[in-house]
Order: C-alpha cells, then structure tokens, then sequence
C-alpha cells in the first residue's frame, strides 16, 4: 500500500517548489540586464570610437524656373468665339415663260457646281420664235403704212402752197378790177365775178388745209402704232430669251425641280443656287465684348476676322471681315450677332453653309499694358521678378485674359525678368536659376509641382 503522507508535509512541499521557481526567475532577469548592459556599453564605444568623418557645407536650395522678358506696349487680346456659315449670295431661279423642258445641264442636281453664264435649262421656243415672226410682220405693214401717209402729207403741202399761191392770184385781181371800176372801165358784173373767184380760192385752201391736218394726224397715230408694235417685237424677243435660264453666277446647286419633258407654267421655282465664291459667317459677341469694341472704335464694320474651320484635325483659315451687324439683339444667346464676310480665295478648301466654325479676332486694345503667362499671376495680383537670382514680388492689375496670358498694368518695367513658372513656395528672397540661361546642378535644384494655371479669372 503507498504511504500516505500527512497535510503538514504536503503543504511544505508545494512552498519549496514557489520558492525554487521564484529564484529561477529572478536568475533570468539578472541575465537579460546583464546583457542589456553590455550591448549598451559596447555600442558607446564603438560611437566614441569612430573616427570623425568630413561635413558638406550646407548649401541653399534654388529652383529651376522658367522666365520671361516683360514688354511694355498696347496689347490686345483675342477673342474666340464660334458661329455658323451662311451663303452670301442666294436666289432662286423660276420660269418666267410657260412651256415644254427640252435642255436641262448635266450638273443640275443638289451639290452639282455651275458656272456663270451656263445653260440651266431651255424651253421650247417655237411659240415665241413664231411671236416674234408676226410682231416683225405687223411692225413691217406699220412702217409702211407710216411711209404712205408721210407720202400724203408731203402732197397736201404741196398742195397747200400751190392754193395759196392762186388765192393770192386772185386777191391782186380782185384789187385791179376794183381800181379799173373806179375809172369805170370795169363793169359790177366782173367785179362780182373776180370777188366769187377769191372766195372759191380760199375755200380751196382751206380745204387742202384741213386734208394736210388729217393727214399729219393719221401720221401720228402711225407712228403711235410703230412704238406698239416695237414694243410687242421687244417683248416677244425677251419671251424668247426667256426660255432659256443661265446661272447668275458660279454657283452650287441646293435644290431642282424640273426634268426634260415637263411642263413649267409661268413662275414655277425651277432651281435653288447659292455662290460658291461668296460667304458669311453669323457670331455672335456678348453684351461687354461689343461694348469694348464699340467704346474703341465707335464701329465694329470692317474689323477683320479669322475664320477656322476644322476638317478632321486639320484647321482651315480663312480671313473675313465684319460687313454688318444683326438686325436685333440676340436675346436668346445672350449679345450681338455679328455678320462678317469670308474671302475664300486665299485656299483651295472649298466653304459649304451651315459649317460650324471658330471666328478669331481683336479685343479692345490696353495702352502701356504687358502680357504675362497665366502661370506668373499670383493671388489678386502679385508677380515676382527675377532680380540677381532671387525674386521681388511686385504688385499688378489684371485687365483681360488672352488665351492662356493675362494683360496686367502695375509696378513693372519694360525689359524686366519676370517668373513664369509657377512655384508653391514662392515669396521674396527665394533662390531661383533659369533653365534657359544657366545650366542646373541636379542636387541644388528642389523639386517642382509643375507650371499650372493659376485658375485667375482676370
């Protein structure tokens, strides 16, 4: 059987095996500080030991910038607008005789090209050559119908003047006898005969008077008849002149309506054409835009322009200029629209209306101004020039934005170094190298965030 132990013996086991596992701790502790200890002490000595290596001197950090020169002068910014082209010339063509189609131009179709003086279309001209025919006849029987009465009147004068003559015969007979009766060698009988034979002379007269009257008078009314039917011939020729319609000008054909054989009855449209040479283009500039160029020049007619039209990526320009201006405010876009004329002579890339463009041109002009990046403007309106390597802030206005560069007046002049990158840690004093003057040590350059916008509206 095992021996069993009494309580008091268990109990002073279980307290020799705490204090022996106490003591083992302990031990490990007085170990790690000991080796603690140790590494600290050797590490001490090797600092304490190490020999004294060279210092580089500190050197100041510089950035490498960009710079301008500053120019002062009157500088006027670009105005970039879009708009529309439109044909300058336009007309529709309408018949303006009734008649059979016989002739209608090969290229007589929407986009067909026709030239000025071609043929569009012909119609048959055999009513009108037979117009003019009979015109030419009735012109011919008036003409001498007017020589015949001419004729006429000529003997009526002749007549006239020979009627005159025997009345006058017959006054100085008549004197004679009353002379020759007075003495009383003439009987009253003779007298009365001589006074009888005045009066029937002067009844003669009158009468070839009167024939020389009607006569003169059918004249005019012949005459009258002449210009009538001249007119009618004229009028029969242009009706056969009508027939044919020619183009105005070159031109591209928009729209047709007509076909050999079809009967066009007297102003039916028969084809739409616009110039090929000559086109517009319709912008339209706010209310402060025309404002500075009316305040500037007092009109805007005859400003040029630049118009750009982007044909895949490739731009096409073309110079124009502002003809007139529309005929009301542009209410629904907000200013003025403007009409400028293009000159499309300059390329080879023909213009077509409707295209949808770019249109250039000339702000109002800023006396003693300059023009610096965006990137140089700071703030509300610091700049830094660049003055021995170090930049000085300097204090400007901004006056108007131009496509990436502000015009600004202020503490600046002409011929200065102006910073045009844009640097975080800009302020005075800072130490800066231009790339483009100097070359840059790689360690005494600090980095860059690059040369943004400055987000200025200006």
């Amino acid at each position: 059987m095992a021996e069993v132990l009494p309580p008091a013996d268990a109990h002073g086991r279980r307290r020799s095996r705490r204090v022996i596992l106490a003591l083992r701790a302990l031990l490990q502790t007085v170990v790690a500080l000991v080796i603690l200890f140790g590494a600290v002490k050797g590490m001490n000595y090797l600092v304490g030991t190490r020999p004294e290596l060279p210092k580089r001197p500190v050197q100041e950090k510089s950035y490498a910038v960009e710079t301008v020169t500053l120019v002062r002068g009157d500088h006027a910014p670009q105005l970039n607008v879009y708009g529309e082209t439109s044909a300058g010339r336009e007309v529709e063509l309408r018949s303006l005789v009734a008649g059979e189609v016989i002739e209608v131009h090969p290229n007589l179709k929407a986009g067909g090209a026709v030239s000025k003086g071609e043929v569009l279309v012909a119609i048959d001209r055999f009513d009108f050559e037979g117009a003019i025919t009979e015109a030419q006849a009735n012109l011919a029987e008036a003409r001498a119908a007017l020589v015949e009465s001419e004729g006429r009147v000529k003997l009526e004068t002749a007549n006239e003047l020979r009627a005159q003559e025997q009345l006058e015969f017959a006054r100085k007979d008549l004197e004679r006898a009353e002379e020759l009766q007075g003495r009383g060698t003439v009987t009253e009988r003779t007298l009365d005969d001589r006074k009888l034979l005045v009066s029937q002379r002067q009844q003669t007269l009158e009468q070839t008077q009167n024939s020389l009257a009607l006569e003169e008078a059918r004249v005019l009314q012949q005459q009258a008849a002449i210009r009538r039917l001249e007119w009618r011939l004229e009028n029969a020729q242009r009706q056969l002149e009508n027939t044919i319609l020619r183009a105005p000008f070159d031109a591209i054909v928009r729209s047709e309506s007509v076909e050999v054989g079809r009967l066009v009855g007297v102003n039916d449209e028969v084809v739409s054409l616009y110039g090929s040479d000559a086109f517009d283009v319709r912008f339209t500039l706010s209310d402060n835009q025309y404002g500075r160029l009316l305040a500037e020049s007092g009109t805007v007619v005859g400003r040029p322009v630049e118009v750009t039209w982007f044909l895949g990526n490739e731009p096409v320009t073309y110079p124009a200029t502002v003809t007139r201006i529309g005929a009301d405010v542009a209410s629904t876009r907000g200013g003025v629209d403007l009409i400028a004329s293009i000159d499309s002579s300059a390329t080879q890339v023909p213009l077509r209306p409707g295209a949808f463009v770019e249109v250039s041109l000339s702000d109002r002009s800023y006396t003693d101004s300059f023009r610096i990046p965006e990137a140089a403007f700071y703030g509300e309106g610091t700049v830094y020039v660049v003055r021995d390597s170090r930049l000085e802030p300097r204090e400007v206005n901004a006056l108007a934005i131009d496509d990436g560069y502000i015009l600004v007046e202020g503490a600046l002049e002409d011929g200065e170094t102006l910073l045009a990158t844009r640097i975080p840690e800009a302020g005075a004093g800072l130490l800066v190298k231009d790339v483009n003057a100097d070359p840059v040590e790689p360690d005494d350059v600090a980095p860059l965030s690059g040369t943004g916008s400055t987000g200025q509206s200006g």
